[in-house]
């Protein structure tokens, strides 16, 4: 497949009108046509159910829509990383991270980076540990931040010098908000709010001395903000880090951490053997700096 082919097939399916897309591309209709229809030929497949109005996607077309956008999107990042001058460093750094204060450390080397290489572009992406292993997986992001345990076969990392603190957010009326912590005896039976990723339910497990499953699980949250909602409307209980929601300021939800305690180590990790494009190298370098000075 052509990379200008995969563009003109996300144009028609933004625009749901080959017309339209003809237009926006600077294309005749007719040569459109004739690329996506031998587009379907060399896959073998149909990608487009074509009606009186609009045409719309068939699975394989939105299967295909879904890759075309993560390979343009590291094409464009690749040519960005590779085209830079002699003077300075040009590029672009894709970082991926769940909800944590330690992306302070990470965010201040950014803008050390940035204050000596302006043309430096950062890309932050949100998500659980199991989504921004995928995406770091498919080449979509440079760098990660997990909590421990990383795999050390599949990534190289660097420890970040931040822990995290476990706990409960709950609402201030709650019967265990007049505790100072909380035991795994204290939530036996409780309906529980906890995050998605695998890593969590093991870490959480651990602490609990049983299964989390053994719990009432009323909902499973991705990020914290959304759960938080769900708390304040009194949905139930939910396990999360500290720090993710300022309850300082709000009159319904305050945290309570664990007891014994349960931190989160925090790491930098990337793919073993990748190569490392000049803006992430300089990342690395600028980062190793700073976490030299903070010990």
């Amino acid at each position: 497949m052509e990379i200008r082919v995969l563009r003109y097939f996300i144009a028609v399916a933004n625009e749901r009108s080959i017309s339209k897309a003809a237009e926006s591309l600077h294309l005749t209709q007719p040569t459109l046509s004739r690329q996506l229809k031998e587009l379907e030929e060399r896959l073998e497949t149909t990608l487009f159910i074509r009606g009186n109005r609009e045409i719309i996607l068939t699975e394989s077309g939105h299967y295909l829509l879904q890759k075309a956008k993560e390979i343009l999107a590291l094409v464009d990042r690749t040519e960005q990383n590779l085209s830079k001058s002699s003077e300075d460093i040009h590029g672009e750094i894709a970082i991926g991270c769940g909800e944590t204060e330690g992306m302070r450390i990470i965010a201040k080397t950014f803008h050390r980076l940035q204050t000596k290489h302006p043309n430096i572009t950062f890309h932050l992406y949100s998500g659980n540990g199991d989504d921004v292993s995928e995406r770091l997986e498919k080449g979509l992001l440079d760098f990660g931040v997990f909590i421990d345990p990383t795999d050390k076969n599949q990534y190289d990392f660097i420890k970040l010098p931040y822990q995290d603190r476990w706990g409960i957010l709950m609402r201030r009326d709650s019967p265990l908000a007049q505790k100072d912590v909380i035991h795994p005896s204290d939530i036996v039976d409780q309906p529980l709010l906890v995050s998605r990723q695998s890593i969590v339910d093991n870490q959480l497990s651990g602490w609990l001395g049983r299964s989390i499953n053994q719990n009432p699980i009323v909902a499973t949250y991705n990020l914290i903000f959304n759960a938080a909602i769900m708390v304040e409307e009194g949905l139930g209980y939910a396990l999360c880090l500290d720090q993710l929601i300022d309850t300082s300021s709000n009159q319904t939800l305050q945290f309570v951490p664990f007891a014994p305690p349960l931190k989160a180590n925090l790491n930098l990790a990337w793919k073993k053997n990748q190569a490392l494009s000049p803006a992430s190298q300089a990342f690395l370098q600028e980062l190793r700096h700073d976490l030299t000075n903070l010990l």
